[in-house]
């Protein structure tokens, strides 16, 4: 049964003494990371976007790299960032520099992709490495490893998919790094979830898109993985985590360290936003922004956006604190704080 959220104040947060500023951890150790992403989780839920897509698998948002711009010249580095959904949360997370980093979503498939990603950053030397391993794709011969997203997005699309048996040797991996190298004890239903994502990667490579895995095709038209990873903001700079070595190592770094916690939970619901925010306060931080993609339309529609407004009260924020919205001409940074004060 889950632990309520006083008894997980007093299990896992509260240090002796009160309060101690500043004692983010700088790693996790493997059981810590489990159960913390037990305590904060709740059941799993359910969520159909406006594509009729159940799963989510990768961000529709070609203006990743507007915001990530936007971001790192507003918000200070080395505060918790908070997201929900796939891939561009580890962009955002590199553009802001955080310390810690939180990715809620109601559906337990995101924390199945997540931990995909995790393992795979994990195995991965490079960003070359990276884009072979996560779409079992083979390497492109002559491909320089500091090449531009663009242009590793250009030849991968073009790249042969692994056979059948070497595509199952990279899911073993991916098995056996998370629960044998960890290790996490993860269920038979969470390693099937986590094979539901990998296929999809394998069968459509970089050309996947935000609803191929409904419509069973992929266009590697401007809503790709491809496309997306290679996006520029307003000054023509690619800005995603795949676009530099050094993003792209800054995430790395965070998962190696199990820095990147994937948690299940409802925006509305009672017990994850709420438990987040108590961790985050009793480690003296403050959360940097919040990424809420579309998820707030969706809560106005079923009628609990103040119970979403009131969770986000109760997270430790300061004036730089910012939801991070995004939308067709860019989005908008907005602030946390001067929202949630409506709540109180």
């Amino acid at each position: 049964m889950r632990a309520t959220l006083a008894a997980f104040v007093l299990l896992f947060l509260a240090p002796a003494g009160g309060v101690v500023q500043d004692t983010l951890p700088a790693s996790l150790p493997d059981r810590e990371f489990w159960a913390l992403t037990a305590q904060l989780s709740e059941p799993d839920g359910y969520f159909r976007s406006n594509s009729g897509s159940p799963d989510n698998l990768l961000s529709n948002e070609g203006t990743v790299s507007v915001m990530a711009a936007a971001l790192a010249e507003r918000v200070k580095s080395g505060g918790v960032y908070l997201g929900v959904g796939p891939e561009q949360n580890f962009t955002y997370i590199a553009a802001m520099r955080a310390r810690m980093a939180f990715i809620t979503d109601i559906r337990r498939g995101n924390l199945h992709l997540q931990l995909l990603y995790k393992a795979v950053f994990e195995l991965s030397a490079d960003r070359v490495e990276f884009i072979s391993r996560l779409f079992s794709r083979k390497p492109p011969r002559g491909l320089p490893k500091t090449s531009s997203a663009s242009r590793l997005f250009d030849a991968y699309l073009a790249a042969e998919p692994v056979t059948e048996e070497v595509f199952r040797s990279n899911l073993n991996a991916v098995a056996n790094h998370l629960t044998k190298t960890h290790p996490l004890p993860l269920s038979a239903e969470d390693l099937e979830g986590i094979e539901y994502v990998y296929r999809h990667f394998h069968k459509f490579g970089p050309a996947i898109d935000y609803v191929s895995s409904i419509r069973g095709t992929a266009t590697g038209a401007a809503g790709s993985y491809a496309r997306i990873q290679s996006a520029v903001d307003s000054y023509g700079v690619e800005r995603t985590y795949l676009a530099t070595d050094e993003a792209f190592a800054f995430v790395k770094s965070l998962q190696s360290r199990n820095l990147i916690v994937p948690v299940v939970g409802n925006f509305a619901g009672s017990h994850a936003l709420r438990a987040i925010g108590v961790y985050v306060r009793s480690h003296g931080a403050t959360v940097g922004a919040f990424y809420v993609s579309n998820v707030e339309q969706y809560l106005q529609r079923s009628g609990v956006m103040a119970a979403f407004c009131a969770n986000v009260a109760s997270m430790p924020l300061d004036t730089n604190s910012v939801f991070i919205r995004p939308g067709s001409r860019g989005g908008t940074l907005d602030s946390m704080a001067a929202e949630a004060s409506r709540c109180k």
